[in-house]
Order: C-alpha cells, then structure tokens, then sequence
C-alpha cells in the first residue's frame, strides 16, 4: 500500500494514476474540498484529513508500506511543508516503512533566507537523511503542468508576462516523467538513498519560454518584461495587511530572481538510474493542448 500526499496536485495526481495503472495499491491523502472522483473513480482509496493534523497523519500511515510526499505548502510552508513531512517521517519509522519519497526542490541546499519553502524543504530533506529510513529526496526545477495556463493564456492573447532576468536559465521537467520517476524510485537501486535534481533534457532561458508557445501556436508573442521590483513593492504593501502572503511572496521572489538548472551530467545520471529519455518541454506542451 502506497500513501500518497498532495494527491489531487499536479505531481500527486499522476503519481496515483500511474500507480493504479499498474494495479498498486493507494490511500490518496486529500482535503475535503478537494477534487478526488476521479482518484475514486480509478480504486485508490481515499483518505480525507488535514495534514496540519497530526492524528490525521498517523490514521492515514497505518499499514503502508511506501509514502510519497507530493504535497506543497498552500502558502503555509511552516505548518505544510516542515511539520507535516516531519510527523510523515515519524510515522514511517513507526510502522516500518519500506521507502519514503519525499519531492523537494532544485536549490533546497543553497540556504535562501527570504524563501520559507526552500528554508523548510532542506530542513526536512535533512531529517529525513538522518531518521534511518530507506528514502529518495528528489529536487525538482520547475514543472512542464504549471505552465499550461500560461500557454492557454497565450493562445487567446499572445501575451506573455516575464518578471526578471529573461536570461536566466532554467531545467523545466515534465510532470508526468516526474511522476514516473516518483513511482520508480521506490524499486529502482540507483535511487536508494539519493537526493537526485530532475529537470527536462534541455537547458532553456527563460526567454525562450514564449517562443515555444509562439511555435506551437503559430502566433507571434508579445513579451512583457518586467523587474523584480514590481515584485518588491507588492510584497511591502502585502505586507501591510498579510503578512503570511508577504512571507510566501519571499519564495515566489527567489524563484524569479535565481537560476534553477540541471546540468547535462546530471541528466544523463537520472535517465542512466530511470533508463528512459525524458521529454521535452514543448513535446508535453503539445500532448496536453492536443495541438
């Protein structure tokens, strides 16, 4: 039995798909006010709790033997993405656990003082390293699915809005090789007890984010470039009446204004450990907007 966190999130979701697809069985750890039918629908089993709750946690880990860690912080990277994936590890260790996958990301180590989620991340990737369990602690670049809005956006409007450097470079995963990835790592040798970057097979600028989209669409892009201190300036006045948002604004921050890449060795290393090719940005773009 696998439990899988963040399970109607963009990486949660297909992990269980793919889980179910090949006849494994899942607990699917969802909100109440979450879309989880079509979770039902392909036989997960379905646990509704909070995972700021720490009983909820430990009913959803009895008699498991994997837990993936897919959730993200909604904003509250303390509570969601530290004490949860802590009392998670605990619970591990508890009932004996065979492998936990806990989905990080790609920077975790680089100590951003001004992003919560990196800052809590790393601290349970750290945990985790030390609780004596079998793991895999994988960092992500950023995700092929959460572009697509950005895309359908494009294609009605041709606009593209790019806030910092636009030759920044960036490793941009497909979602689904990542959630293959997720699912294999708790069989595959290589990634026993590994921290592995997952990025895409190319090395992109930021820039050429809207370009993509101008080929697959056939339409010219209209880029929008603006400086970081737009973000800046909406963190200060956030900041006035929200603070948590002005918090979460931090990582949003340090996402635009850093570099977030995988080498070409170390893809090469993740498809040598997961011997399959991983697909390119604008191939998936294409899968999902069937153009």
């Amino acid at each position: 039995m696998f439990l899988v966190t963040g399970a109607t999130g963009g990486i949660g979701r297909r992990v269980v798909r793919l889980l179910r697809q090949r006849e494994q069985s899942v607990r699917a750890f969802v909100r109440l006010t979450s879309r989880y039918s079509e979770l039902e629908h392909r036989g997960a089993e379905i646990f509704i709790g909070d995972l700021r709750l720490d009983k909820d946690i430990q009913k959803a880990s009895q008699g498991v033997q994997y837990i993936i860690s897919a959730h993200g912080s909604d904003g509250d990277a303390l509570s969601l993405d530290y004490r949860a994936n802590i009392e998670l590890i605990d619970q591990a260790k508890v009932n004996e656990v065979e492998h936990f996958v806990f989905i990080s990301v790609l920077g975790a180590e680089r100590g951003y003082e001004d992003a919560p989620t990196f800052k809590a991340k790393r601290a349970v990737e750290q945990y985790l390293e030390a609780s004596g369990l079998n793991y895999t602690i994988l960092r992500p670049a950023g995700l092929a699915s959460n572009l697509l809005p950005l895309a359908e956006q494009f294609r009605e409007t041709e606009l593209y809005l790019l806030i910092g450097d636009r030759k920044n470079r960036t490793s941009i995963v497909s979602t689904d090789d990542l959630a293959r990835i997720v699912v294999d790592s708790v069989t595959t040798e290589g990634a026993r007890n590994q921290i592995l970057p997952i990025g895409g097979p190319e090395i992109l600028l930021r820039e050429d984010i809207p370009q993509i989209f101008s080929r697959i669409f056939n339409k010219e892009p209209v880029v929008i470039n603006s400086p970081l201190f737009v973000i800046d300036g909406l963190r200060s006045a956030l900041g006035l009446f929200n603070s948590q948002g002005q918090t979460a604004l931090g990582t949003y921050r340090t996402l635009l204004a850093n570099e977030f890449f995988c080498t070409k060795e170390e893809i090469a290393n993740l498809e040598a450990i997961f011997n399959f090719q991983l697909e390119t940005l604008e191939n998936f773009l294409r899968r999902y907007l069937a153009v």
